[in-house]
């Protein structure tokens, strides 16, 4: 007997993606963007930061992020977080530009999936051929397999995952992207940012 994999999503995005029937949702994780703190600043002639406290009425916007687009191999900055800018937000869920072999498609970034997910679109433009199957639960309780492909090069902001095997949905609007790509990262959710930082020990 296979062993069976479900994605931990919320049902907002799985509503959103198409995939409300076909998706075990046991391991409800439901996703919302944490609340920054704000302050308000000025910038001087070199750059540098100085917070003016209550002196301004009007919280300002979260400076915008200058991290590459998806793809490019920058690396992390000095601190070795890898920023990532939020295109939008689907389900108050971030999305983000991803690049798959050198091709960038829309994902969501789910902390609740195991696994990383495209659709059947993406596939097809990227020439992907099955390499395998994978078992899931769906709503009724019943089986269903879903074909695997491998991806030579997964990429956004810097971070690079190599020869990910994803799975494949016939049915998806748009992909998610899960643990297999940034689980040894600690992730942060910005207000227009997504910070991935290597976890210590």
């Amino acid at each position: 007997m296979g062993r069976f994999w479900s994605l931990g999503n919320s049902i907002a995005i799985l509503n959103a993606i198409g995939l409300s029937t076909v998706m075990s949702v046991s391991s409800l994780v439901l996703i919302a963007p944490q609340s920054i703190a704000q302050s308000c600043y000025m910038v001087t002639a070199s750059g540098k930061k100085v917070a003016l406290g209550t002196l301004c009425g009007e919280v300002p916007p979260e400076p915008t992020s200058t991290t590459p687009a998806a793809g490019q191999s920058s690396g992390p900055a000095k601190n070795g977080i890898y920023r990532v800018p939020i295109k939008r937000r689907l389900a108050s869920t971030p999305v983000i530009d991803v690049s798959f072999n050198g091709k960038t498609f829309e994902m969501i970034l789910d902390t609740g999936a195991s696994s990383t997910l495209i659709t059947k679109r993406m596939s097809d433009r990227l020439g992907l051929k099955p390499t395998g199957v994978r078992n899931m639960i769906i709503a009724d309780g019943s089986r269903v397999r879903f074909p695997m492909a491998t991806v030579g090069t997964v990429s956004t902001g810097g971070l690079t995952a190599r020869q990910l095997v994803v799975t494949v949905a016939n049915n998806s609007d748009i992909g998610l992207l899960g643990h297999d790509f940034f689980g040894k990262y600690d992730v942060k959710i910005k207000r227009n940012v997504i910070e991935f930082q290597p976890q210590t020990e």
